[in-house]
């Protein structure tokens, strides 16, 4: 008769490991056997496995997940949900969080949720707060977090440090970032078009999208821009499948990134196309991914491929604004490309800024965007590392001098804009400029950190920019497609000036829809 089997405590991390392990195929049998528990514990951690990734994503250590083996709420939920909903955000903005900071603010909170009796937020409190949510410190003393030069050179040099005992090159290592984009802001002397973004600062959060840039230190490797948007399937994108955009495309109510996206963003895109790349450069199949600590990205251990050999590494919350690389010119460039490029498009189809307004689309803006990525010189990323890795420039050999989008470029396709001549600079300036503090993350007032906490959530449905952008939809068939290919033919075979490659595009075009044609004809 075999004995009783050992009782086996898994911590989070196990339950993370067995998550893992069950989303790439293994089965609960498998895994029972491995870790000395029963199916119906794996059972249960595939039940709660959304519960798990999001408390492992709200903690601020690796090492403690791998201590701690339970979720043991608090006694005041309610309260330690709105202190950590706070907490986050401070440390993402790195405002300083002292102890007597974080008991003042707790004890307003419990009084702002009504919540009964009597709350004495002592250090016993504080230092259970931290043991639920594996946070490693919160400061003693009240000493400014934000800028820290001295920090700065630390944190430098012990990356320096890192990847060298790590042996990574520049390739092998990335950083991503999240801002937001008022995608259909364009410039005017006046608001003319009563609230959307122009110059004057009027905003449309309908017109608003997050979009994350993601890019190694030599800027060679940019990955498609992630974009989070309201709608699951904009009107605009009609049959177009996501899947074949020019960006990575996800839904969320208010377009911010949550902590779902962004996991689902490192496991499904940024690990298969960085083991890609780096195959193709005959490099190791491992990279670091630099993030600051913005709410929405998950803890490291969550943030981590299945072998481990890719995986996220965090900025202190007092460097970060000085020294990640995204911010220092990278985002700005990809805006700075993606209005110009607006400009442009408006001029050359001769529209009035009113009409182009109005016909433009967030498919449209998606295209246009993606563009102004790609015109992200990778002498601008490589630059944007140089607090972290000074000598990069001269290892890649890469030209300084090349010039980005410049506002006097910017001004010249004004002035041949109809209505917007004379605009003044410090308008364009306002203009390129309006959504540069715009995080890529929900950021909450106390009101709203207490109606979260208490379960409220807002009623605005995921589908809101579905009834913004009615624009009809319609099915082309292959004979009407056909017919407007021969068309654009015959319109390029009477312009002189038009080179070959652009009527071979189309004659392949043709090609293609002919044999669409003919599998549907005979599959009738």
């Amino acid at each position: 008769m075999s004995g009783k089997r050992k009782r086996v405590v898994l911590t989070i991390k196990d339950k993370l490991d067995i998550i893992k392990k069950l989303e790439d195929g293994g089965s609960s049998k498998q895994l029972a056997v491995i870790y000395g528990i029963g199916e119906t514990t794996v059972r249960d951690i595939r039940k709660n496995k959304e519960k798990i990734i999001t408390y492992a994503s709200s903690s601020d250590s690796t090492s403690l997940l791998a201590k701690r083996k339970s979720m043991k709420p608090s006694m005041y939920e309610e309260l330690d949900r709105a202190m950590l909903e706070w907490f986050n955000q401070q440390r993402a903005k790195g405002n300083p969080v002292s102890g007597p900071i974080c008991a003042k603010r707790a004890e307003f909170f419990f009084y702002a949720l009504g919540m009964d009796g009597d709350f004495n937020p002592s250090a016993g409190w504080l230092t259970r707060f931290k043991q639920r949510h594996s946070i490693r410190e919160i400061n003693i003393r009240n000493e400014r977090l934000n800028g820290d030069e001295t920090a700065v050179e630390d944190f430098c040099n012990n990356f320096r440090d890192f990847i060298e005992r790590e042996n990574l090159q520049p390739e092998q290592i990335y950083n991503a970032d999240e801002t937001g984009l008022f995608w259909k802001c364009l410039p005017s002397r006046t608001s003319v078009i009563k609230g959307k973004c122009t110059v004057s600062g009027h905003k449309s959060i309908e017109e608003r999208v997050t979009i994350m840039c993601c890019a190694n230190a030599t800027g060679l490797h940019k990955l498609k821009l992630c974009v989070v948007g309201k709608a699951k399937k904009p009107r605009s994108f009609k049959s177009t499948d996501t899947s074949n955009l020019p960006v990575s495309y996800f839904s969320q109510k208010g377009a911010w990134m949550d902590l779902s996206i962004f996991r689902q963003w490192f496991d499904k895109i940024f690990v298969p196309q960085v083991r890609e790349y780096l195959r193709s450069k005959g490099l190791q199949e491992k990279a670091v991914l630099l993030l600051d600590n913005s709410p929405t990205h998950p803890n490291e251990n969550v943030l981590r491929s299945d072998d481990g050999q890719i995986f996220a590494k965090y900025l202190p919350p007092n460097v970060a604004s000085l020294i990640q690389p995204s911010d220092q010119g990278v985002i700005e460039t990809m805006k700075r490309n993606y209005r110009a490029g607006l400009l442009q498009n408006n001029l050359e189809e001769g529209n009035d800024l009113r009409s182009f307004w109005k016909k433009l689309t967030l498919l449209d803006a998606l295209y246009e965007v993606a563009m102004a990525w790609n015109l992200v010189k990778p002498v601008t990323i490589s630059r944007a590392w140089k607090k972290i890795l000074p000598t990069i420039e001269e290892k890649e050999g890469l030209d300084f001098d090349e010039e980005d989008i410049s506002l006097a470029t910017v001004a010249t396709i004004l002035q041949h804009t109809k209505g917007l001549e004379n605009v003044t600079t410090e308008n364009i300036e306002k203009w390129l400029e309006v959504d540069s503090t715009e995080p890529g993350y929900e950021v909450l007032t106390d009101s709203e950190i207490i109606r979260r906490a208490q379960g409220q959530t807002d009623e605005s449905s995921e589908n809101d920019e579905e009834e913004i952008e009615l624009i009809p939809e319609k099915h082309i068939n292959h004979a009407t497609a056909l017919q407007w290919t021969e068309n654009l033919l015959d319109y390029l075979e009477q312009q002189g000036d038009m080179i070959l490659p652009d009527r071979l595009v189309i004659r392949k075009l043709r090609a293609t829809i002919r044999n669409k044609q003919k599998m549907t004809n005979s599959g009738q």
